[in-house]
């Protein structure tokens, strides 16, 4: 291998720089390169709007991608849930590394569990998904809340909490271990109660099609449970995408038997964001052995749920 440092694309934020850094160790640690962060701005990162105004899919992706076709950098890392379902040609996913927690939870003054949140308590998110969610349980459980939009990083929502400005905010428990702040969490939201986007928790590593010697040495970080899983995740999504722009959440679980995977339980959610419909429909079977019955599998569970009418819940979902 020549030493000639391998330049790895990240966004700006905190979190990015943190697991952009480690990837850059591991990356360094197989190939025996040293690996230098290039830090890139994306639309996401500088507009104020409502992410779910501007699009949701791809505001954080985009420049990225520019720059890899550009030959600026030689390979990115992105949070996979922020990846649009349709990968281009051109670039290819190298690898899919272990993924870290993929719920949610919430930071809440007092450190309250959710479930001991005043009366009228005001949660922060920025997420329809969460917010069709926390609705819809709120609403079961007799639960009195209301759901504020926030944008920004993570020190911005938590300051929501401190200030008192908000009891709680909602945020990913695999963010906050990134960066080394998961203790500040005071409630784990079970997936029962809210299923996470689709591959949250797990990172994209991604580089050009053309790059085969890099792609190759970037697939020992593969993890393929992990890539199987996310891969189901997204091909729901992809397929409620094309027929309902609500808020979808989705999980893939690996069911063991002691040491022994057995089987794998894909979970969908898809509903109104005030919480009053809901369709959520789940499917066990066989571990997909290949992509193709990974996609398969997600594909047959958006069938279902739009069967259920799915496709009715419209949200403000932007397309």
């Amino acid at each position: 291998m020549n030493e000639k440092a391998l330049r790895l694309g990240t966004r700006r934020s905190r979190l990015a720089m943190a697991q952009s850094g480690q990837v850059a160790e591991a990356v360094s640690r197989v190939t025996g390169r040293p690996v230098e962060l290039v830090e890139i701005t994306t639309y996401g990162d500088v507009s104020r709007e409502q992410l779910a105004q501007i699009g949701g899919t791809g505001v954080f992706v985009t420049a990225l991608r520019d720059a890899l076709l550009k030959g600026e950098v030689d390979f990115a890392v992105h949070s996979l849930k922020d990846l649009p379902t349709t990968q281009p040609d051109e670039l290819v996913v190298a690898a899919v590394p272990v993924r870290e927690d993929p719920r949610d939870v919430i930071v809440a003054r007092d450190a309250l569990k959710f479930t001991d949140l005043p009366s009228g308590a005001r949660i922060g998110t920025g997420s329809p998904r969460r917010t069709a969610q926390l609705n819809a349980y709120a609403r079961s459980h007799g639960l009195d809340i209301a759901t504020v939009p926030i944008r920004g990083n993570v020190d911005t929502r938590i300051g929501y909490v401190r200030s008192g400005e908000l009891d709680a905010v909602v945020l990913a428990a695999a963010g906050l271990n990134r960066i080394g702040r998961g203790d500040e969490v005071t409630d784990f939201l079970s997936v029962d109660t809210v299923l996470p986007a689709p591959g949250q928790g797990a990172l994209a590593i991604e580089c050009t099609a053309g790059n085969a010697d890099l792609a190759a040495a970037l697939a020992e970080l593969d993890d393929p449970f992990t890539r199987i899983a996310v891969t189901a995740e997204r091909s729901l999504l992809a397929a409620l995408e094309a027929g309902c722009s609500a808020p979808v959440g989705a999980l893939a679980d690996l069911l063991a038997d002691g040491q022994i995977v057995k089987e794998m339980r894909l979970r969908g959610v898809v509903g109104t964001t005030d919480g009053t419909r809901m369709v959520q429909l789940s499917t066990t079977g066989p571990v997909p052995q290949t992509h193709d019955r990974a996609t398969a599998l997600g594909r047959e569970l958006a069938a279902e749920m739009l069967a259920q009418g799915a496709a009715g819940l419209m949200g403000e979902r932007a397309h």
